[in-house]
């Protein structure tokens, strides 16, 4: 392993705002609101700001899912938030979400704010009755590989996406660290799902939602551009796996929403009503009568 770039760390260290890659002008040490901002209201009880990441992928496709199965009560109208542009850091954001990260979610029947993906998906999922087992051996099973996901992610897309993809140099030690261990998970997704046909058992839930997004297209090849890097078409089942999940119509539905980046079909801004996967994406403008 080369040396040339080795790094001594000072003795107090001080806060560069223009170092650090793609991310730099929004990542900061503190916490709080940068600006005076308010946020908007739709007409659904549930009001989702987010963005069409993985994390914010997780809770439209369950709320896409919901809607499938008939519960009217889980329609909501999703707000695009534009992370790289700060806007998770207004007032009005910070109100609903202290840690300024997408997603987040207001429940206006209850008054309750509801933050971290994981947090959400539970929620939405005792609020409705659907995706978490009630028997307590298999329920805790799904929660096992829900609080997996949520402690697994941030190695992907912190530690080996940052690094891989968006750092503004290449240092063999972290892509080295990451990969390994990214490699490591989608090693413990395949052995799992060569013996169960969903994580934590045979059921689909919100396990699957919370991890599709993040391993399911990591195994797919679309993210990253890591998929030869990774030689994701070794993990047999977890591939098995994310493409069923993908033939889910609310999945497809779900990770287009708050989506503004790709192919203008896939993207929709702002979700309002389920017309508007026919009528509004950026490949069909909104008509002019049409709020």
């Amino acid at each position: 392993m080369s040396d040339t770039n080795t790094y001594a760390p000072p003795k107090v260290w001080t806060w560069d705002a223009e170092n650090g890659g793609k991310w730099a002008k929004v990542n900061r040490p503190i916490a709080g609101p940068t600006h005076e901002g308010t946020l908007p209201r739709g007409k659904h009880p549930l009001q989702l700001y987010s963005m069409g990441t993985p994390n914010g992928q997780k809770v439209s496709i369950l709320l896409e899912e919901l809607l499938a199965l008939g519960e009217t009560g889980a329609e909501y109208d999703a707000h695009l938030i534009r992370i790289g542009e700060g806007e998770q850091f207004s007032t009005g954001f910070v109100e609903v979400n202290p840690n300024s990260k997408i997603p987040a979610l207001l429940d206006t029947d209850t008054g309750s704010r509801v933050f971290e993906s994981g947090a959400i998906l539970l929620y939405l999922a005792e609020k409705f009755g659907h995706f978490l087992p009630r028997d307590a051996k298999a329920r805790t099973e799904v929660m096992n590989w829900l609080f997996w996901l949520q402690g697994s992610a941030p190695y992907l897309g912190g530690g080996f996406g940052h690094f891989y993809a968006y750092a503004p140099e290449k240092f063999e030690y972290p892509i080295n660290r990451f990969t390994m261990e990214v490699k490591r998970q989608m090693d413990v997704l395949d052995r799992e799902l060569s013996a169960h046909r969903y994580l934590g058992g045979d059921e689909y839930s919100i396990a699957d939602i919370a991890t599709w997004p993040w391993y399911g297209n990591l195994v797919l090849g679309e993210a990253y551009g890591a998929g030869e890097f990774l030689q994701v078409e070794n993990y047999k089942n977890l591939r098995r796996w994310a493409e069923e999940i993908l033939e889910r119509p609310a999945v497809q539905r779900g990770r287009r929403v708050n989506r503004s980046w790709g192919e203008p079909s896939d993207q929709l801004h702002e979700r309002h009503d389920a017309s508007d996967f026919d009528l509004k994406t950026e490949e069909i403008p909104a008509p002019e009568n049409v709020a």
